[in-house]
């Protein structure tokens, strides 16, 4: 499932908003705007999940630089996240290790 990044959202923005934006290009699988956990504030992007490859190529090629509540959105692929374990060996190697008394 093709997941396509969108940047620069306006606070005003929803994910319904993205989902009736990028279903102009195709099938959309999911949307999400991410937000603050304890403000619950937009941090301005979010993701959205497309059904095609096609319809999220076409989605980035049309719609980058759009107009959206006011402000350019930046739109391109979104990256692949790395899985828990490497997140979590990554933590481990940052720690210094402890001292014996």
């Amino acid at each position: 499932m093709p997941r396509v990044y969108i940047g620069n959202l306006a606070s005003s923005v929803t994910s319904e908003d993205l989902t009736a934006l990028f279903s102009v290009q195709g099938k959309v699988r999911g949307a999400l705007v991410i937000t603050d956990r304890t403000s619950g504030v937009s941090r301005g992007f979010g993701f959205v999940d497309m059904v095609d490859a096609e319809d999220a190529t076409a989605a980035i090629e049309s719609l980058n630089d759009a107009d959206l509540n006011g402000k350019k959105i930046r739109i391109e692929q979104a990256l692949q996240s790395k899985p828990d374990v490497e997140r979590r060996e990554r933590r481990g190697r940052r720690r210094a290790p402890s001292s014996a008394a």
